[in-house]
């Protein structure tokens, strides 16, 4: 099972900006003390739910900051981005990492975003596809041109190539092996491989933000693996990978190949650790609304179209219900059976529900070691 950090950088109110961003970044770092197998970074724009408009140059401080765990974006918001700038960015920060990188992408929301940004409305309603298969060409061919509604220009090189160490190692004889210190990345749990001198082979692994049965085809279509939403239950994750699997096999992939991108699906969630639930519960219900309530009103749609906010208060006893929050056989104990009833054994669990560093910091701390053992 690989247990993760999700980390959004959350400014709860009374907080300045630099004091999200600062413990955001600390628990980063702890959560590779903490024997954590990744952490997640997500992505917002003009809003205090989050404070991280860049999840792609926030994971190239935490790899620097680094050496084992995995990096993700969960996700960076595809339709307010070029797809060929995010390729880049994405192919460097796999090569120089040695593969701990991986690029989550996802479709966002209706948000002033599009229009701050020149995108566009459309980018958002009918515009991903596209760009989501640009980056994918990117990321996997030498040599790149576009002739789409959205993106057009002339084939150019592909540079750098994420696949660069896969053809430094056929030129000079060498053959696919090494493990990094301390066990695999999760570049090599996804199906990567290394050279003898540990480069990274192979494109980053991609992952797509589902939150549709259109965005779940169109991940199965593409053999992408799914990021599912925190709001979520089983139930509810249980019926997307159904329909994603289904929607693969229709595509005409084989049952293994469905079978191998399938175990790389995640699922995000909350967790917060005490001697009893409702310490831990208490914790967040007390904490989480003030945040949702300053940081999800504070959306503004780019064409002036109604919104219904969740109630703050009922959500945050919502996710106090649907994942580990407890003590930590408890959390143990939820994260495996959510593993049971979905399939999905991959969990990006948002740390900071606090909102407080020192919580926040022994959160991640007892959730590496005391709910991580119980799992192995």
């Amino acid at each position: 099972m690989d247990v993760g950090a999700f980390i959004l950088a959350a400014q709860f109110p009374g907080q300045g900006q630099e004091e999200a961003l600062h413990r955001a970044v600390r628990s980063a770092e702890l959560s590779e003390e903490a024997g954590l197998d990744s952490v997640w970074i997500a992505e917002h724009h003009f809003v205090p739910y989050g404070v991280c408009p860049s999840a792609v140059t926030l994971a190239a401080l935490l790899l620097g900051r680094t050496r084992r765990i995995g990096v993700g974006t969960a996700v960076s918001v595809l339709p307010t981005a070029h797809p060929v700038a995010l390729g880049e960015q994405a192919a460097l920060l796999h090569l120089v990492s040695g593969g701990r990188f991986t690029l989550g992408v996802g479709r966002g929301g209706p948000w002033v975003d599009l229009e701050v940004f020149g995108s566009g409305l459309r980018a958002y309603e009918q515009g991903f596809p596209e760009s989501l298969d640009l980056l994918l060409r990117w990321l996997r061919e030498p040599r790149v041109g576009a002739d789409g509604e959205r993106y057009a220009f002339r084939e150019v090189a592909v540079v750098p190539r994420s696949d660069d160490a896969l053809a430094g190692q056929a030129a000079h004889g060498q053959t696919v092996g090494g493990q990094a210190a301390g066990g695999q990345t999760a570049y090599e749990q996804a199906g990567g491989g290394r050279t003898a001198d540990g480069r990274a082979v192979g494109a980053p692994p991609v992952l797509v933000a589902c939150t549709s049965p259109t965005s779940v085809r169109l991940a199965a279509e593409r053999g992408l693996p799914m990021l599912l939403g925190m709001h979520c239950g089983d139930e509810e994750k249980a019926e997307a990978v159904g329909l994603w699997r289904r929607a693969a096999l229709v595509a005409g992939r084989s049952p293994e190949d469905v079978d191998a991108v399938a175990a790389r699906h995640v699922s995000a969630g909350v967790v917060q650790i005490a001697d009893a639930r409702p310490t831990a519960a208490e914790t967040l219900i007390k904490a989480m609304p003030g945040w949702l309530r300053q940081g999800l009103g504070a959306h503004v749609t780019v064409d002036g179209r109604e919104r219904r906010m969740r109630d703050p208060v009922a959500y945050a006893e919502l996710l106090c219900e649907l994942h580990p929050v407890g003590s930590p056989r408890l959390c143990a104990d939820r994260l495996a059976a959510t593993a049971e009833r979905t399939g999905i054994r991959r969990f990006a669990l948002l740390v900071e529900g606090s909102g407080d560093l020192a919580a926040t910091e022994e959160n991640v701390r007892r959730l590496g070691s005391e709910v991580l053992p119980l799992l192995r």
